[in-house]
């Protein structure tokens, strides 16, 4: 698997200059590392703010699989989407409520057909909350499919 978690991972990670507000690090509880957060109160509702993972060698007609750690913490905070390049318009994965302040996992099955996914866009749009943020961590590329728990 490729690590691509932010503490020292080995991937190219860009934020978008085309968006409202920047993702920034932040301290993980047990110190180990940090991970990427927005918090509730930056910015205006509907801003939205964007991390891109740029993946330059992806296998074409392969799968693979996107894992990685999210928390959506506080009331109304917001929503957080995953895009890929080669599917522009609709987010393959999208949440917009916490159940609670615990991180939880997500997943996304990314097929290389002829077009190859060059960017995994993480967007974070701001909601109508005033406190909690929006957390992503961990962010690990397997090859293959995703497997059921």
């Amino acid at each position: 698997p490729v690590d691509c978690s932010f503490s020292r991972g080995v991937c190219d990670w860009k934020q978008d200059t085309n968006d409202d507000f920047d993702w920034n690090p932040a301290d993980r509880d047990r110190g180990d590392g940090y991970y990427m957060a927005v918090p509730a109160f930056v910015g205006h509702k509907k801003d939205m703010g964007r991390l891109k993972l740029l993946l330059n060698d992806l296998k074409p007609k392969s799968s693979y699989c996107l894992i990685f750690s999210y928390r959506l913490a506080g009331e109304r905070v917001g929503k957080l989407r995953v895009f890929l390049s080669n599917k522009k318009t609709a987010p393959v994965w999208e949440e917009n409520k916490g159940k609670d302040e615990r991180w939880r996992t997500g997943k996304v099955e990314i097929f290389q057909g002829a077009e190859t996914t060059n960017t995994i866009t993480f967007e974070s749009e701001r909601g109508k909350g005033k406190t909690g943020e929006i957390g992503v961590d961990n962010v690990i590329l397997v090859s293959g499919l995703c497997q059921e728990e």
